[in-house]
């Protein structure tokens, strides 16, 4: 019997994108309200009670509200808001992170009610920095024998770009109407949404200090965290950061990880890039053993995602078939 599932707020960009990725597939019954239904409180309840899972494609607030909305029914959430993604009772959806910290991984996700969605800039900020970080090493520390090869507790800068379409359709319609916007940077007085994320799921002391920024592309995204090693304890050189995410996904069918020695001169985001759910990561920086007489000064760690896909409705199709035991890659544009 095919799964009922329900996308609420399927008008949006994450759920036009999400219903594209469906297409086709006979696995699933899809609930769809009419333009008149689709804000009506109470076909919103009727079809999140009538669900089996239920997919929320919705600002902050309103997500909340479809929660109380389905509570009683045993319907299975996948929330693509930030509003759940450090809550209590809720699975963060990325399969990548297995056991990196309790409560991740597909494991947690295949048997999970609630999985919250990670965000756009934080699936390449963690996909990064997590793996490499161990929360028992201080920069004030010393030098330990085991552990992380980068401390919990310095004070990470990141860097991003992301296509207009991450700030949904308000900041679309404002490129198209502001066609002469080549950069825009914002959240310059500091506390965006994405940090307690950032900083819960890589485990650090602190947030990262975030610099995100929107040109006029449609989709991609980079982000680019600066490793000033030389000042930072850090007990990795690049290509010991390079082995480790290396490492970590060699098994991915959905995250790449570069070669040190094929390193691309410059990263591109095209305006008219097709769809993409994978991710790749790159550790720019001197490329050469451990054990020279001098530790280089620094490293970048960089990941090339596209927002609309790994960053928002390609890790909310990866995260429902892990919820329904399917192939993990099923409908994804890889």
């Amino acid at each position: 019997m095919a799964i009922r599932l329900f996308i609420d707020g399927a008008a949006g960009t994450t759920g036009l994108e999400i219903r594209e990725r469906l297409t086709g597939r006979d696995e699933f019954e899809l609930l769809v309200l009419d333009d008149a239904q689709r804000k009506d409180e109470a076909a919103r309840r009727d079809a999140l009670h009538a669900a089996d899972i239920a997919i929320l494609c919705l600002p902050d607030d309103a997500a909340k509200e479809a929660v109380k909305l389905a509570e009683g029914s045993g319907t299975r959430i996948i929330d693509a808001s930030s509003a759940h993604r450090v809550a209590e009772g809720w699975t963060y959806g990325f399969p990548e992170l297995v056991n990196h910290m309790p409560g991740t991984g597909r494991d947690a996700i295949a048997n999970a009610q609630f999985v919250s969605n990670p965000g756009c800039y934080p699936t390449g900020f963690l996909a990064l920095l997590a793996p490499l970080v161990d929360p028992g090493i201080s920069v004030r520390g010393g030098d330990p024998i085991n552990g992380g090869l980068l401390p919990f507790d310095f004070p990470y800068s990141v860097n991003a770009v992301s296509g207009y379409s991450g700030g949904g359709n308000a900041l679309i319609d404002r490129f198209a109407a502001e066609p002469n916007i080549a950069f825009r940077a914002y959240g310059m007085a500091g506390g965006h949404k994405h940090l307690p994320e950032m900083q819960t799921y890589a485990q650090l002391a602190s947030p990262p200090v975030f610099s995100p920024s929107v040109v006029p592309a449609h989709r991609g995204m980079i982000v680019d965290i600066p490793l000033p090693l030389a000042m930072m304890g850090a007990r990795g050189w690049p290509l010991a950061l390079w082995n480790l995410l290396d490492e970590m996904y060699e098994d991915s069918d959905v995250v790449r990880v570069h070669e040190m020695s094929d390193n691309p001169s410059e990263l591109l985001l095209m305006s008219d890039a097709d769809p993409w759910d994978g991710m790749d990561l790159y550790v720019f920086g001197p490329f050469h053993e451990q054990g020279a007489d001098d530790l280089p000064t620094h490293a970048r760690l960089v990941a090339r995602l596209d927002n609309l896909g790994k960053g928002a409705s390609g890790a909310a199709i990866q995260n429902l078939n892990i919820m329904c035991g399917l192939p993990e890659t099923t409908g994804l544009r890889l």
